[in-house]
């Protein structure tokens, strides 16, 4: 496992995570974030809402597919992206938040600083998903606690320009869940109500396919933390592996991933997410709810 220590978070439970975030809407189902990505470099979609005039635009119809929540991000982490500086990201997204938090959306902003995240909250978000879980900004969790802010705590070994060379694990499962676990006591230090909290295992961050398979198949086990699961699975590099031309074997590519990111998103759901990620939005929201009431069966 290397540097990395179980704990007392080693052991495996197989029990649903906790669906529910205070100050987030409680349908009977898991919830539906739609990506809006505000990057020339993202892998799903090639910059296509870089300006902020087509990421609004986009955002919109986002809602209008179901989406409960719009997760919008200023700095791709597709793995070996460079970052942008503060005042780049901070350009990027404080537009899209202010326009579209403005017309009633719930926004969540996807940033690893605290500068940008406090700005983005004074712009309406309501959320912070951040991707290190406080790890890169020693200022982030301080910061959320002060605000009272709903937030969401990834498992990261680093950024992504090395990322990938980190993906060392005995048992990935029960490292993730470990290394959560660290975080989760790091976030009740720092004084943040934890009823606020939920944690991402991090598929493709610092995990190969395998890696992001295996969570995928013991996802229950991270009901031990006690707290909600989101699930990022969305046209990953994985899905697309996984779907590769049978004859050329190219994977493929990004933004024909969506019925299978929706497949995820039903399995994610009935194995107790609280919320899915997703670039195309309608089939996600038909697929938690096909998840929803297959589970009240």
């Amino acid at each position: 496992m290397g540097q990395f220590q179980r704990g007392h978070y080693g052991g495996r439970v197989r029990t649903a995570p906790p669906s529910h975030v205070q100050g987030l809407p409680t349908p009977d189902r898991a919830l539906v974030m739609g990506v809006v990505n505000v990057t020339p470099d993202s892998f799903s979609d090639g910059g296509e809402w870089f300006e902020p005039s087509a990421a609004i635009k986009h955002g919109r119809e986002l809602l209008a597919e179901g989406a409960d929540l719009l997760d919008v991000g200023g700095e791709s982490t597709r793995p070996g992206a460079e970052r942008p500086s503060t005042a780049e990201e901070i350009r990027r997204v404080l537009p899209v938040i202010e326009t579209l938090a403005g017309e009633g959306a719930l926004v969540s902003i996807d940033t690893m600083r605290a500068d940008v995240a406090a700005l983005a909250l004074d712009a309406g978000a309501v959320m912070v998903n951040d991707v290190s879980g406080g790890l890169a900004d020693p200022d982030m969790l301080g910061l959320v606690a002060e605000r009272r802010t709903a937030y969401v705590c990834m498992h990261w070994r680093g950024h992504s320009a090395g990322m990938q060379n980190k993906a060392v694990y005995d048992d990935v499962v029960a490292d993730v869940i470990a290394e959560l676990g660290q975080r989760v006591e790091a976030i009740r230090a720092a004084g943040i109500d934890l009823g606020r909290v939920a944690l991402d295992p991090g598929l493709g961050f610092a995990k190969n396919a395998d890696h992001n398979w295996e969570v995928l198949r013991r996802l229950r086990e991270f009901g031990v933390l006690g707290l909600p699961l989101l699930i990022g699975a969305s046209r990953k590099a994985f899905l697309g592996r996984l779907l590769a031309d049978e004859e050329t074997g190219e994977p493929r590519p990004a933004v024909r991933r969506d019925d299978a990111s929706a497949a995820v998103s039903a399995l994610a759901a009935a194995a107790g997410a609280w919320c899915v990620r997703a670039h195309a939005v309608a089939p996600s929201a038909d697929a938690v709810r096909v998840a929803g009431r297959w589970g009240a069966v």
